[in-house]
């Protein structure tokens, strides 16, 4: 019952993000607002994810892992119903911006209650978190599409809200009410960290956006400022929101960086396949949606398959056989498939090759140190939707430079298959199998305790 409580919120979680993008044409058209200015809906989105997961990690942590869930789905359900009734665009970008602070806080908290609640099987039940989000990506596009249709674009903000409310009541009741641990929130640190992150996504975006593209230089050149001033204070203070000299190790260096990779193609460029798939094979909506649920029926398959045998396979191999499948299915895209059932094929194997890698990357990571999962889980979500901004953009860049969409689709889809190529030796840096990093973390906690007290000293 914990386990389908926290799952609900996930599920909530990705059917909003899918939802929108169906509502996203008529949202547009309603406000009478150019596609620059709307395109805001879904970039604030992105960007409070970003913002908020390594945060929440931490919140969650060192206060009650229940506490935060709850403040979480309380933010999301109210941040909903004020999108319902937003009176022009510029409100409803902001709500959107605070119901990304209550979602992005979903993953972190939920799978620290998961690691507390199932010590013994951490690696099976967070894996399985994994098939959670597909079932969203089926469910999102066609009740918002039914939705929309029916009652208007307002109506995907409006199901949130019966949905928040029963994982709510759920969660008041059965999750473990946890203990407040010994720490503090550096919030000054939380602050710049936000506020570079910020910076940084926004200057991707502007990247994008034609004559506001003047306004991403300056936008980097923040980020760095805001990075520079993070690192120094994170170097100083006793209980830092980033664990620097954790980050700096070689496991998890390799850890982040592939997370960044796997970003870039699941939450960035295989998120442009309706745009692909509309402009090379002349697909409408409806028909777009139904391309993408062989991927997301494989991705469940695969995960759960994935999730259950984790302890018996190890991480390794499932690291391989899933980087290979996303690297033969993005191949195969690039080529162009004249057979529209060939290309479904494909779809179902790049299902099958997130799925794989999903629970074995989510878990890899946290095995390197299992007592502060959530944290360990917000610096990688922030890194996933990093590599997902920055892939998007540049996706994007490439398509209206090259003029013809078929060729710039092909060069993003070969340049992601080449990263993930490059990427396979960080998979040989990461933990090969449950257990194999718990010597690693007590070497970096050890590390970091003795730092604390030259620190205090």
């Amino acid at each position: 019952m914990i386990f389908a409580t926290v799952s609900v919120a996930l599920m909530l979680s990705s059917i909003s993000a899918t939802s929108i993008v169906v509502a996203f044409p008529i949202i547009t058209s309603y406000f009478m607002v150019p596609l620059t200015i709307a395109g805001w809906i879904i970039s604030i989105y992105q960007l409070g994810f970003t913002v908020t997961m390594p945060i929440i990690g931490k919140v969650s942590d060192v206060f009650s892992r229940k506490s935060t869930f709850v403040i979480c789905l309380v933010l999301f359900i109210v941040s909903s119903a004020m999108c319902t009734v937003a009176k022009n665009i510029e409100m409803l970008i902001f709500f959107r911006l605070l119901q990304a602070f209550g979602g992005g806080g979903f993953m972190p908290s939920a799978v620290g209650i998961i690691s507390e609640v199932f010590p013994e099987s951490r690696q099976k039940m967070i894996g399985l978190f994994s098939s959670i989000f597909p079932i969203g990506q089926i469910i999102g596009p066609n009740v918002g599409g039914w939705l929309v249709g029916s009652f208007g674009w307002r109506s995907v903000f409006l199901i949130n809200i019966p949905i928040g409310l029963f994982a709510l009541i759920l969660s008041v009741f059965l999750l473990p009410a946890g203990e407040r641990k010994k720490g503090s929130i550096d919030f000054l640190g939380a602050g710049l960290l936000g506020m570079s992150l910020a910076m940084l996504m926004l200057g991707l975006t502007f990247l994008g956006y034609g004559l506001a593209a003047k306004w991403a230089w300056p936008s980097f050149v923040a980020s760095v400022v805001l990075a520079f001033l993070l690192l120094r204070r994170e170097n100083k203070v006793l209980d830092p929101i980033l664990d620097l000299d954790i980050l700096r190790r070689k496991p998890f260096v390799a850890a982040n960086l592939y997370n960044l990779i796997y970003g870039g193609a699941v939450v960035g460029v295989l998120s442009l396949i309706p745009t692909y798939a509309t402009a090379i094979y002349g697909m409408t909506p409806s028909e777009c949606g139904l391309l993408l649920t062989p991927r997301s029926v494989a991705m469940i398959i695969a995960s759960v398959l994935t999730s259950i045998y984790i302890m018996k396979w190890g991480y390794r191999w499932p690291l391989i056989i899933g980087n290979t499948a996303t690297v033969v299915g993005l191949y195969f895209l690039g080529l162009e498939p004249a057979s529209v059932l060939f290309l479904y094929l494909i779809m179902f194997l790049l299902g099958v090759g997130v799925g794989v890698l999903s629970p074995t990357a989510n878990n890899a990571c946290i095995e390197l140190l299992p007592d502060r999962a959530a944290t360990i889980t917000g610096i990688r979500g922030m890194f996933r939707q990093m590599g997902g901004a920055l892939s998007v953009t540049i996706a994007t860049l490439i398509v209206q430079t090259v003029g013809d969409p078929s060729r710039g689709f092909a060069i993003v889809f070969f340049g992601l298959a080449i990263a993930f190529i490059v990427a396979v030796p960080l998979i040989f840096m990461m933990p090969s199998r449950p257990g194999a990093g718990v010597e690693r973390s007590g070497y970096a906690l050890r590390r970091q305790e003795t730092t604390v007290k030259e620190r205090v000293q």
